[in-house]
């Protein structure tokens, strides 16, 4: 069956706006379900959710006609609620979306996963750097609520993805997600050099110095839909370059000494691989910071 209409659970939210934004701009009907009064003039369809209640969501998406969901109705960070409201929201929410999805026959969903699975901004201890570049193979080392509640929920979309019966699922490992005036401000017109930026929570090390523009965010989510494959897939999202303004060589060597080098790294390299996106979605990220 063709997909012709996409429900988006967070639509109200930056980068649930410009997800729907981008499916409607490439022909789709779209249907926003979010908490509270509708915040965008975007979507074909409201319908006030409360992604924590399993009956709602069953009901909203059946209301909903569509054919596919993605999941961006989450807590974004955990840094203004508590430990148990932001893992709940990350594990249990997408629970909800993929039982009513298998249920209810959808043909595809994308959930917004995150670089913290690896155990990246909001930990004490550093992230585990195994090699480099980083894929998807790599090793998870999650120890935070909300790295937890993204790694859990990548288990979960595991299970539904074992079910005969059930709907592709791509988790779309975002890192900070940045409007252009966001990249200008904290990249372009600032110190970009390695002592600057070494420990900056959202594009240093704890996040391999990842970051990606909005409209690139967007742009996955849609080839998360649209693409072909069986079962549940996770999938890095990032920039193909790094944050910093020194070569990616120099900051492997500096940054993550013992990470062993699986591929070279030319020039501002991204640090984590998007090679299984690019060949499974069709999708390559487009824009840098650097353009500013």
């Amino acid at each position: 069956m063709a997909i012709e209409r996409v429900a988006v659970t967070g639509g109200n939210g930056r980068i649930g706006e410009a997800t729907l934004r981008e499916f409607a701009d490439h022909g789709y009907e779209t249907v926003d379900l979010a908490r509270g009064k509708r915040r965008e003039d975007v979507s074909d369809q409201y319908l006030t959710t409360d992604l924590l209640d399993p009956g709602e969501v069953y009901g909203s998406l059946a209301a909903s006609d569509a054919d596919a969901v993605v999941h961006m109705g989450t807590i974004p960070h955990p840094e203004s609620h508590p430990e148990h409201v932001t893992f709940e929201s990350n594990a249990m929410t997408t629970y909800h979306v993929l039982e009513a999805a298998a249920a209810l026959d959808l043909e595809a969903v994308a959930l917004a996963s995150s670089i913290n699975v690896m155990g990246a901004s909001y930990q004490d201890a550093p992230a585990e750097v195994a090699y480099l570049p980083i894929d998807e193979a790599h090793p998870l080392t999650p120890r935070d609520p909300y790295a937890l509640g993204k790694h859990a929920a990548e288990v979960v979309a595991d299970g539904f993805g074992r079910r005969p019966d059930a709907p592709q699922v791509a988790s779309l490992r975002y890192p900070w997600v940045a409007t252009p005036e966001e990249l200008r401000e904290s990249f372009a017109e600032v110190d970009r050099t390695l002592p600057a930026i070494r420990d900056q929570p959202y594009a240093g090390r704890s996040v391999a110095f990842s970051y990606l523009h909005l409209e690139d965010a967007a742009a996955v989510a849609r080839r998360a839909v649209e693409a072909d494959f069986e079962g549940h897939e996770p999938f890095w999202t990032v920039a193909a370059d790094t944050s910093a303004a020194v070569p990616s060589e120099r900051l492997a060597d500096e940054c993550f000494p013992d990470a062993q080098r699986r591929e070279p790294l030319e020039g501002h390299d991204a640090l984590i691989s998007v090679e299984k996106a690019e060949r499974v979605l069709d999708w390559t990220p487009e824009r840098s910071w650097r353009e500013f």
